[in-house]
């Protein structure tokens, strides 16, 4: 979605909710960058410059407002491009690839040369690959200065900076601000870690926590009233986190955390951001599928209930082959209990290695969803970063499952279950909801057929 300077004036002067993180305003008097709906007085239009990333305003040498802080906007599709190997090397650069690695090594990586994937990002962002990973580095760091109870020292280590130093004076430089500045009265707790996340529109928090405590991995998710917690392994290191909807802050999420390795959080928060769904915009999304079916959107605000990985969105879809739910996570509680991990710990969730190595007879399912399992966690072992896609040449794996995966375990949001059961029963009714009218949210059309039943 490109805007036209005139739609960025409009939605900026009326702080339109829709396009906070879309675009950002940068203030040429002041070297300041804001979110469209930032509260301060604003500025005239002679005076701004438009910018479709933060990226791009701080490459031009603004700093971001310290009252509507850009760091903290929910994150936008709208910039980020059609291009696929644009959008996997976003990914893992918000993973950490560049922390430790080089542009060669991604690029390896992606299957692109270093030179073309120099080129896709000057023509999509405007800033190389390095810059980027060091903008999201500083805006991260800033972020959670602002809404997190960590140490600054600890939030530089979290950043991927080797010294409190050498984070001071990176943000010092690109920012303009010193991170005690930033900190203000929001003091370090020695206790325990916090942090908020924001999100735009409505949220159906509760029918969210209903649909996961359903589906909840004894010994890995515990599903409260009002929270939902899970221990986690990112890289092999290990964590937990717990999630819940902020009481003094409209339109964010508190999440509390323990992580082995404080490196590794930036990861858990990208997982987070797509597992809860918090950078879609739904008034946006409910308003397009209203048009299609004004009988559709039952219940505002429902979210993509994601999965910690595709991995195990991948196993859940195969032991949920034709089986109710209640049978199907029976199943997963099953597998998760007996293949617990290498030496034998409770709370994790087992590997493709583990799981392809083992005997799955003691599974209550056909023979042959066994070996089904049996090869897609084979399948994944040698090929870690394979494409979804690719597990339809997969015996025993087809569209359903593969769709199915990609919903949940990437938060796809155009993906709309056609031949899925609920659908059909919802479409019987409404002929006119098709795949080509519901797009690009396909995704929600489809949730949004299943509150009906």
């Amino acid at each position: 979605m490109k805007l036209t300077n005139e739609e960025c004036r409009a939605a900026r002067l009326s702080r339109d909710h829709r396009f906070d993180g879309v675009f950002f305003v940068a203030v040429k008097t002041t070297g300041i960058f804001c979110r469209p709906i930032c509260p301060a007085t604003p500025p005239k239009e002679e005076n701004v410059e438009y910018y479709s990333s933060a990226a791009k305003a701080l490459i031009r040498g603004y700093r971001p407002c310290l009252r509507c802080r850009p760091d903290s906007a929910p994150h936008s599709w709208a910039w980020k491009g059609s291009e696929t190997s644009f959008q996997r090397a976003l990914t893992l650069i918000e993973q950490g690839a560049l922390e430790g690695g080089s542009v060669e090594q991604l690029s390896e990586r992606l299957g692109i040369s270093s030179r073309y994937l120099r080129k896709l990002f000057d023509a999509h962002l405007g800033v190389s690959p390095k810059q980027l990973a060091l903008l999201n580095q500083l805006m991260f760091a800033k972020q959670l200065l602002h809404s997190s109870t960590m140490s600054v020292q600890d939030i530089g280590y979290a950043c991927g900076f080797n010294s409190i130093r050498r984070f001071n004076d990176a943000f010092m430089k690109t920012l303009k601000l010193n991170p005690s500045q930033v900190r203000r009265g929001n003091q370090a707790q020695p206790n325990g870690c916090s942090l908020r996340l924001a999100y735009r529109g409505a949220y159906d928090w509760q029918r969210l926590l209903d649909f996961y405590r359903l589906r909840a991995i004894k010994g890995i998710e515990t599903v409260t009233a009002d929270s939902y917690q899970r221990v986690v392994d990112i890289d092999g290191s290990s964590g937990w986190f717990k999630i819940y909807a902020d009481k003094e802050h409209c339109q964010s999420v508190v999440v509390e955390f323990e992580l082995q390795d404080v490196t590794k959080l930036k990861q858990l928060v990208t997982r987070i951001r797509r597992m809860f769904d918090l950078d879609s915009d739904v008034t946006m999304i409910e308003s397009q599928l209203s048009a299609v079916d004004p009988m559709l959107i039952r219940y505002p605000g429902i979210r993509i209930p994601g999965v910690w990985s595709v991995w195990e969105a991948g196993v859940r879809a195969v032991l949920g082959q034709q089986v109710s739910v209640k049978l199907a996570i029976s199943q997963l509680n099953l597998l998760v209990e007996t293949l617990a991990g290498p030496r034998g710990e409770s709370g994790v969730f087992p590997s493709p290695t583990r799981v392809a190595s083992a005997d799955l007879s003691f599974l209550r399912m056909p023979e042959s969803r066994k070996q089904t399992l049996s090869r897609l966690a084979q399948h994944l072992v040698d090929h870690p970063e394979g494409e979804v896609e690719s597990w339809l040449a997969l015996k025993g794996i087809g569209p359903w499952t593969v769709n199915y995966v990609s919903l949940r375990g990437q938060s796809q949001a155009n993906l709309f279950l056609d031949t899925d059961l609920i659908v059909k029963k919802y479409t019987k009714q409404t002929p006119g909801l098709t795949v080509q009218r519901v797009s690009p949210w396909g995704s929600y059309a489809t949730l949004h057929c299943w509150s009906h039943f």
